[in-house]
């Protein structure tokens, strides 16, 4: 993995103030009458140091909706949250002696574990998924999008077959088809694909007779048009890549020489459905952390400013 100079110099700094804390607090230890106590002037010190992490860590999602505080680079900003985020662990077991204490200290520091341990999956998600989204979703399109271009791709795919066997009897009207036409170009041209083109050729043949498309029009209905619909349900042989190339493959057997461009088309239509359905699982994998970290930040923020208050007052 390719690390910057950003995080090179946030490591490195990081890597220095926990090996000069923890010298600190060694020393503080073995020498401290009572032990490690985190009422202590030096316990304070570093309960006051960690808070503050956290509280620079928590500023990075205000940093994200308040226009106004957005100042420097937000790569160093996302840097310093990751480690300085990270650095607060070590620093409040040092305020606390590595004793959790009561109820309240001990749902912070559990607080504090889990949300630290749910920060660095963030980190490690952030880096591995982009590079299988690349791999696996050649034709990743914009995510909010997903949903119109998989009517568009059931639309395109009506129209292949009805251009070979006619009517599918799915209660579409001439003026529908005519409007779906008209719009598809440009809104295809977003996920990459040259089916399009496969697509105008097939609708240009002579429709094929009863008998001929008997094979493909069963398919279609039975198969591969639910599959489009609910692309996620479980059991269809289209999910599959390996499965689908064997049905299609068995399809061209049975079907004229003019429906094979049809055929091709339908598949590369299979193909993108399925990479919208992983690009799906991806972005959910890749989002998903946040609905355990962000909660949890916010209630170690605010149990954190309890916990300060009632240490100073009592």
């Amino acid at each position: 993995m390719r690390i910057d100079k950003t995080q090179r110099g946030w490591a490195i700094a990081s890597l220095l103030i926990l090996a000069v804390f923890t010298a600190v607090y060694v020393a503080y230890a073995v020498h401290a009458p009572e032990g490690a106590r985190g009422g202590s002037t030096l316990g304070l010190a570093f309960g006051v140091i960690g808070f503050g992490f956290m509280i620079f860590a928590a500023l990075l999602g205000a940093r994200k909706r308040v226009p106004v505080w957005r100042i420097g680079r937000a790569q160093a900003w996302m840097r310093g949250h990751l480690w300085l985020g990270l650095l607060s662990l070590p620093v409040i077991l040092f305020h606390g002696g590595f004793h959790f204490g009561g109820t309240l200290t001990s749902v912070l520091m559990w607080l504090l574990i889990i949300t630290v341990v749910s920060g660095v999956f963030g980190a490690v998600l952030q880096h591995y998924v982009p590079r299988v989204m690349t791999a696996d979703v050649q034709l990743e399109t914009i995510y909010d999008e997903i949903g119109n271009v998989r009517k568009l791709l059931r639309e395109e795919a009506d129209r292949g077959v009805e251009a070979l066997c006619g009517s599918l009897g799915l209660g579409k009207s001439a003026k529908e088809e005519e409007q779906r036409a008209g719009g598809f170009s440009a809104a295809r041209a977003m996920t990459a694909t040259s089916s399009g083109a496969a697509v105008a050729a097939a609708a240009e043949t002579v429709v094929l007779s009863e008998g001929e498309c008997a094979p493909l029009r069963k398919f279609y209905l039975s198969e591969m048009r639910p599959f489009l619909v609910r692309p996620k349900q479980r059991g269809s042989r289209l999910g599959d890549a390996d499965k689908a190339q064997g049905v299609f493959s068995g399809l061209r057997t049975l079907m004229p020489q003019t429906a094979q461009a049809t055929l091709q088309d339908l598949e590369d239509i299979c193909d993108e459905a399925r990479q919208l359905v992983r690009q799906e699982q991806l972005h959910h994998l890749l989002h998903g952390w946040l609905l355990v970290h962000i909660p949890l930040s916010l209630a170690l923020i605010l149990l954190g400013a309890v916990h300060a208050v009632m240490a100073l007052r009592y």
